[in-house]
């Protein structure tokens, strides 16, 4: 028995847009994740965030910069990485602004802004994947 293969995103521009969107999703989130590790401890009072949240999301900003990276580098991009990477990112845009509504006590006008303005590069990043996508043939 052999195995099907899977769809992979071969585009009328050679997978361009694709990998350039995942790309700077990756520089995105590489930024954020040097910010949220590096000066935890000073963007705690400025934004109202605690500095264990800003942390952990500065971690799983580097595996996800690293898994991007990964991906756009690959010689053919597997459809469903790709999606799920569109998928990913407009839950994460969701879950950013659930978040601000919940925690609106403690944020900073500050923070509810920073937290706002990610998550709408995020739906920015998720619109360029999915036009890449759907240049998919």
């Amino acid at each position: 028995m052999t195995a099907l293969p899977l769809p992979i995103a071969t585009t009328s521009d050679g997978g361009r847009l694709l990998r350039f969107a995942l790309r700077l999703d990756a520089a995105g989130s590489g930024a954020l994740s040097v910010v949220g590790l590096a000066a935890a401890p000073l963007l705690t009072d400025l934004l109202g965030i605690s500095e264990d949240v800003l942390r952990g999301t500065g971690a799983f900003f580097v595996a996800y910069a690293v898994a991007l990276v990964v991906l756009a580098a690959m010689r053919t991009i597997p459809r469903p990485a790709a999606w799920t990477v569109v998928v990913g990112n407009l839950a994460w845009s969701a879950g950013s602004i659930a978040a601000v509504v919940a925690a609106r006590e403690s944020l900073t006008a500050l923070g509810m802004g920073v937290v706002l303005v990610q998550a709408a590069a995020v739906v920015v990043f998720a619109e360029l994947q999915w036009m890449g996508l759907r240049r998919a043939r």
